[in-house]
């Protein structure tokens, strides 16, 4: 895959992040607005939550426009690593605030500091359930498209949100129908998914920074080289990721008397073949010979 076609998904996962910040910049203001005026804490849970989204989705756009920075120098392949690093800045910034929305929730409760809420901030909680679902289906479709990990990060974060909206919306309505301390109860469950979300973001990024790689993805890949014409065995197959792109190593062997041009024709053959299952994929290919089985 070539750089302009690699920098071209970087740039459409910048349009995701975009999105996101854009929503949750207006959901968070709305809520935070809604929740104090109406006393409802699992609502003021729910913006504090998207008010670090805020935070985490910039982090990640600037770690896409670090990224879509060509190699130089003293990064021989490129910048594609910078939105990990931006994927674990965000993570911490979510599991500060989660342990603080837990922190005020859980003394809310200690003190039964309990206040009905109002049937406005329900709708608020609702309206903003429908909207981080949209705003997912999106992201996540468009991450799986371009195999952005910071993006499916996001998506999923997205979703999370929705789930946390939906949670605050049934917290509010017990609230309402008498059950007061519901409405700190779902605050508290806010937090605690908040502080989840940041720690699987952590995992994820931590695991592709130290050249983790799916087993399943190597998997596939020995499956599509396995069946090339010319290649004999593969000796060895490994993989790391720089985000948005996967490396691969594999060393194939293939006939010993084969000439230069046909030695050349497998090598462009498993390049092809591995990019039209994983179209973000470099490739580098080593043929040895076949001496143990070599045609006499």
């Amino acid at each position: 895959m070539n750089n302009s076609s690699i920098f071209a998904n970087i740039k459409k996962a910048e349009k995701g992040a975009k999105i996101s910040i854009l929503t949750y910049l207006i959901l968070s203001s709305f809520k935070l607005i809604i929740g104090f005026l109406f006393s409802s804490t699992s609502l003021i849970a729910d913006g504090i939550n998207n008010a670090t989204d805020v935070v985490s989705s910039i982090c990640v756009l600037i770690g896409l426009k670090i990224s879509r920075k060509p190699a130089d120098e003293d990064h021989k392949y490129g910048h594609l690593r910078a939105e990990l690093i931006s994927s674990l800045i965000a993570s911490f910034i979510m599991l500060y605030a989660g342990l603080q929305v837990i922190l005020f929730s859980t003394k809310k409760l200690i003190y039964s500091e309990f206040y009905e809420p109002s049937y406005l901030t329900a709708l608020a909680a609702l309206i903003s359930f429908f909207i981080m679902i949209i705003v997912f289906m999106y992201n996540y479709k468009l991450s799986k498209k371009i195999n952005s990990n910071s993006l499916k990060a996001a998506a999923f974060d997205n979703l999370s949100d929705a789930l946390v909206s939906l949670g605050t919306l049934a917290g509010i309505m017990l609230s309402i129908l008498g059950f007061k301390q519901a409405d700190s109860l779902i605050a508290v469950l806010v937090g605690i998914i908040i502080v989840f979300t940041a720690v699987n973001i952590f995992k994820e990024a931590t695991h592709i920074l130290t050249d983790g790689i799916e087993k399943e993805t190597l998997d596939e890949i020995f499956n599509i080289v396995k069946n090339i014409d010319g290649v004999r065995d593969i000796k060895e197959l490994r993989g790391r990721s720089h985000g948005i792109v996967h490396f691969i190593d594999v060393t194939v062997t293939v006939d010993p008397n084969l000439n230069v041009i046909k030695s050349h024709d497998i090598t462009v053959n498993i390049e092809n073949e591995i990019q039209k299952i994983f179209f973000s994929c470099e490739t580098l290919v080593h043929l040895e010979p076949d001496i143990k089985n070599k045609e006499l």
